[in-house]
């Protein structure tokens, strides 16, 4: 009998991680009736990540209103775990897909993250688990301060809103007379620091809107935001690995919260206990939606397929696309590489054949699988 495990993460825009597990387990069956499969749907911090704690643990699913990432209140729901704690993700209340199609780096708030924070902290909740994937922000995490009660003054002790535009003006920070008593832990997708070449402006901006006219402004206000939030922090935050995830929000969390940093696909993984659920298995599938060299750091494939290394289980990652510098994570335990994408396509048009194009890779894999096995028995004299 075949063991298989999936543990894929989302396709963001087409298919969430609990859909892809479904629709490989309808192919397994049918292709493999007798295989066993266990399906872990993965999450590194991005979105989907409170509803895998869900799954994997139970407790039960709330909601509170906030302000979106362009001002709008959007409706943002998270987990409270059977021990009380909760798990939020920043990118149910300031998500890039809550953007739509406006993208506006400069104005885009994490405001709705502490209100999150307040709504979660009114409910009783003393230890946060804080997704970071998946941001429209880049502003530091200003706006989740200032729902907090912090205020940023200029030079001439003037307010300043908390904008990511306005992050170069802010010469002084006024903490709020009390915090909600919050442990928080924040689980990053990925290890850059707050800025330079490696950090949130210059790799993260482009998708949220930063042109190459306005990253210098911008990551010059990130360098000097970092500055100031030193001596909350107790340490040079700019160059803690992961302070540089959403947007700076990872900066944000060890200042003005006094929280950690930790890879939240290594948190996931432990929390399903992934290395005994490795012993005996034959494959393992993961993926995401798109497979590069950012994938290396901090992202589902990575770590998923570290740990399968360690375990010497092979590691098949199905994507959506594949993109320059994919092969890193190969170093990380991924055995290969598949792209569902077939020709020349557009966005909209993956999104009308995203689960049959899943669906026919998936097949494909598997038909390796089977064939193996088959040689196998023969070897044997047992076919």
């Amino acid at each position: 009998m075949k063991r298989i495990i999936l543990a894929p993460d989302s396709f963001k825009g087409t298919m969430s991680a609990s859909e892809i597990c479904a629709l490989q387990g309808e192919v397994i069956a049918r292709l493999l009736p007798e295989a066993e499969v266990r399906a872990i749907p993965m999450a590194d911090g991005g979105e989907g990540m409170a509803e895998s704690y869900f799954r994997l643990l139970g407790g039960r699913r709330v909601s509170a209103r906030v302000t979106g990432p362009l001002g709008a209140p959007v409706e943002a729901g998270y987990t409270i775990l059977p021990d009380g704690s909760a798990v939020l993700e920043m990118a149910a209340a300031a998500g890039l897909p809550l953007a739509g199609e406006v993208r506006d780096p400069l104005r885009a708030t994490t405001r709705g993250v502490g209100e999150l924070l307040l709504d979660a902290a009114g409910r009783g909740v003393k230890r946060v688990l804080l997704g970071l994937g998946g941001s429209a922000t880049n502003d530091c995490g200003v706006g989740l301060a200032a729902a907090l009660g912090f205020r940023f003054l200029d030079g001439a002790g003037e307010e300043v809103e908390p904008l990511a535009g306005n992050l170069g003006r802010m010469e002084k920070i006024v903490p709020p007379e009390a915090l909600p008593p919050l442990e928080v832990t924040a689980a990053c997708d990925v290890d850059n620091p707050l800025t330079g070449p490696l950090g949130a402006t210059a790799v993260f901006g482009p998708q949220k809107g930063v042109t190459p006219e306005l990253q210098p402004a911008l990551e010059a206000g990130m360098a000097h935001m970092g500055a100031l939030l030193e001596p909350l922090a107790g340490r040079p935050v700019a160059r803690v690995p992961g302070s540089g995830a959403a947007g700076g929000l990872g900066a944000a969390v060890l200042a003005f919260l006094g929280g950690s940093l930790r890879p939240g696909i290594e948190l996931l993984l432990d929390a399903a206990g992934f290395d005994g659920l490795l012993e005996g298995a034959d494959l393992v599938l993961t993926g995401e939606g798109r497979i590069d060299g950012q994938s290396a750091h901090g992202k589902v494939p990575a770590g998923v397929g570290l740990r399968c290394k360690a375990k010497g289980v092979p590691c098949a990652a199905l994507c959506g696309s594949v993109g320059p510098g994919a092969e890193a994570v190969y170093d990380c335990g991924v055995t290969a590489i598949f792209s569902a994408v077939r020709g020349i396509t557009t966005f909209p048009e993956i999104r009308q054949t995203c689960r049959e194009d899943l669906a026919f890779l998936t097949e494909s894999v598997l038909r390796l699988l089977r064939r193996r096995g088959r040689g196998e028995e023969s070897a044997h004299g047992t076919r």
